[in-house]
């Protein structure tokens, strides 16, 4: 008998919080690379975006915020069905705000726990942001701090408490202090790169699991940007910054947390299929991706 949940993808090919394109090709990509078949995966759906402005809200001064206000519960609503299922949805984005959607429909359902593998901290206040992109912001709106037209959906925020959420691997100190974001709160377990660095990545990522496995919740969402990966491999990012993990450094994250049984879903973003000249950095994403989910479905048979 297995208790190992089948995968469900849903394509969420949104660039609505950034000001280029590229992103929205991010599932096309890992598709071709054969990720569906390589985990056994259905495919669930893809959420049609609408149409991006370059545009700033007079407003919130945020690029498209009315758009991802309206579309986020189109996607939580897509990945509802395959949570209600006992399916694992894999969400392929698009940009970082995908996140808003992928913490609604679990917000519908209980108290999750979020771990947050970014390059960025993605903290950013719309004053801040010099260019108002919500994928600078997604951490922050999904926590409750921004305008209410990207922190509030159907009477509730946040959609996760940010005492219920690790950021693990962010690099991005330089970026934050020279636009002035806001600090993450303090009871968001932050692991930086450095402190990761110090600590071991097998010893940072058990304490990331064992804050999301605490008994209060119900379960735990995974967001991937592939921002977090080495610069030198992962080149394919549209906002690059030196350092960041391995692959070998990934591939035990994604090992360790897949491998709880409180882990519900997983979304990735970032991955610019246009910027990968050689292909070799979607190869090695889609590699590292399907060997922690298959390790998931073969480490949860009983």
């Amino acid at each position: 008998m297995s208790r190992s949940a089948p995968f469900a993808i849903i394509e969420a090919p949104s660039t609505l919080g950034l000001s280029t394109d590229g992103v929205e090709c991010l599932s096309d990509r890992l598709l071709q690379l054969g990720l569906a078949d390589r985990i056994g995966a259905r495919h669930a759906g893809r959420v049609h975006v609408p149409a991006t402005s370059r545009t700033r809200d007079p407003q919130t001064t945020i690029l498209n915020a009315h758009e991802i206000a309206g579309w986020s519960p189109m996607l939580a609503d897509a990945v509802g069905p395959v949570l209600d299922t006992g399916e694992f949805p894999i969400v392929l984005g698009g940009d970082c705000t995908i996140l808003l959607g992928s913490m609604l429909a679990l917000r519908r359902r209980g108290r999750h726990g979020l771990l947050f593998i970014d390059g960025n901290a993605d903290f950013f206040q719309p004053e801040a942001e010099p260019n108002g992109e919500g994928a600078s912001m997604d951490l922050a709106w999904v926590t409750g701090h921004g305008p209410a037209i990207v922190t509030e959906f159907e009477g509730e925020s946040p959609l996760v408490h940010s005492a219920d959420v690790v950021a693990f691997g962010y690099r991005d100190h330089d970026d934050q202090a020279a636009y002035g974001s806001q600090p993450l709160p303090a009871d968001l377990l932050a692991l930086d790169l450095p402190r990761i660095r110090q600590m071991g990545v097998e010893a940072a990522t058990r304490i990331a699991i064992d804050h999301l496995t605490r008994p209060e919740l119900d379960g735990f969402f995974i967001h991937l940007d592939a921002d977090v990966l080495d610069d030198a491999i992962m080149p394919a990012v549209d906002f690059r910054i030196p350092g960041g993990l391995d692959w070998q450094d990934l591939a035990t994250v994604l090992r360790m947390a897949l491998a709880s049984d409180k882990a519900v879903g997983l979304e990735v973003t970032i991955y610019n299929p246009s910027l990968d000249q050689t292909g070799d950095a979607g190869r090695s994403l889609a590699n590292v991706l399907a060997a922690g989910l298959n390790s998931r479905a073969v480490g949860m048979r009983i």
